[in-house]
């Protein structure tokens, strides 16, 4: 699963001067390449003088048909849902979605380009509950646009999806500290018992899958608050209320002396656009602790063996284990009642 999921290995990063050579025979673009750190693809920021476009090219363990998947989820939305601010793909002069590039051992990488969206990360922004409600509500609004999407690659397996979290407990002996070893066992004995007999209940769907606040932009000065919904690269079909689950896996902690205060107010606006059921609430605490802390124990298990792309990893989790422990000294219980109280809190 960490193999289809692009976590095992590493790549050589393309040189840019294949992907200009690139977009110059299959796009008719030139301009500025500007590399940009990410998890695991090579993107770009292409500066052509009129216009700024993303470039992006998958890294060789993802399959074709995943990217394909990530691709019609886009064309998907831009049909269902002009209105959003998704990133649009650009065609090639050819009319295609992307350009395949064979690697020398045979495997294949998919290049695209899309728009780029202006804005500011909501992660590096200040913000009140207001404008975490946009954000939530935001969301909401994604996900009910994806109702009714359907792909043959939809089915993925990843490690991030949460339906396989209880099968990963292995990586706990990956953590140094024996602290944050009892911390993760907690949650996965929470999440076994709550989450794990409901999984074939759940409202299922395909979903974003990783509405961080690295993935959404912001302006502050605009009414709706959220400019751009971005990156698609962990788009499957999975349990409903994870969506939102990742989401307040980022939010947990924040504020030390209210740990899910900036979660309640992002719940209170994603319900606005897609209520959750009576029923799937209450897994929704558990849920977000779990997603926190596979993403602290898959990083720090990843970091070692990709050392290029450590520094890159260890910043989207340095207060991880910090912020387990302060969103786990509230009884889910509590947290439960406080997600019921904010349902019909103007925004």
């Amino acid at each position: 699963m960490f193999e289809e999921s692009g976590l095992a290995s590493s790549h050589e990063p393309i040189e840019t001067s294949v992907v200009d050579a690139l977009l110059a025979r299959h796009y008719q673009l030139s301009g500025r390449l500007e590399r940009l750190a990410t998890e695991k693809d090579d993107t770009f920021r292409l500066r052509t003088g009129t216009a700024d476009l993303l470039v992006k090219v998958s890294p060789p363990d993802e399959a074709e048909a995943v990217v394909a998947l990530q691709t019609a989820v886009l064309r998907h939305l831009e049909t269902e849902a002009p209105h959003l601010p998704i990133q649009r793909v650009r065609e090639t002069a050819e009319g295609s979605d992307d350009v395949p590039i064979e690697t020398k051992d045979g495997r294949v990488r998919v290049l695209r380009v899309f728009d780029f969206v202006e804005g500011a990360v909501l992660a590096r922004t200040n913000h009140d509950p207001h404008q975490l409600a946009k954000t939530g509500q935001m969301l909401g609004r994604v996900d009910l646009a994806l109702r009714s999407f359907r792909h043959p690659a939809d089915e993925r397996r990843l490690v991030w999806d949460l339906r396989h979290f209880d099968q990963l407990r292995e990586l706990i002996e990956y953590t140094s500290s024996a602290a944050h070893r009892r911390l993760a066992q907690e949650v996965f004995r929470l999440f076994h018992g709550a989450i794990v007999p409901r999984l074939g209940d759940l409202e299922t769907q395909v979903i974003h899958g990783d509405y961080s606040p690295y993935n959404v932009l912001v302006d502050p000065r605009t009414d709706g608050f959220v400019t751009g919904v971005i990156d698609f690269g962990d788009t499957m079909r999975s349990a409903l209320i994870f969506d939102p689950a990742v989401s307040l896996a980022n939010l947990l902690g924040r504020t030390p002396w209210d740990p899910w205060r900036e979660a309640c107010s992002f719940v209170a606006g994603y319900e606005r656009a897609r209520p959750i059921k009576d029923t799937e609430l209450p897994l929704l605490p558990v849920a977000a602790l779990a997603r926190l802390t596979l993403r602290a124990l898959v990083t720090h298990w990843r970091a070692e063996r990709v050392p290029e792309r450590r520094d890159y990893l260890l910043e989207h989790a340095r207060d991880d284990w910090a912020n387990v422990e302060r969103a786990m000294a509230v009884a889910v219980e509590e947290v439960v009642a406080r997600l019921l109280s904010t349902r019909h809190d103007t925004p």
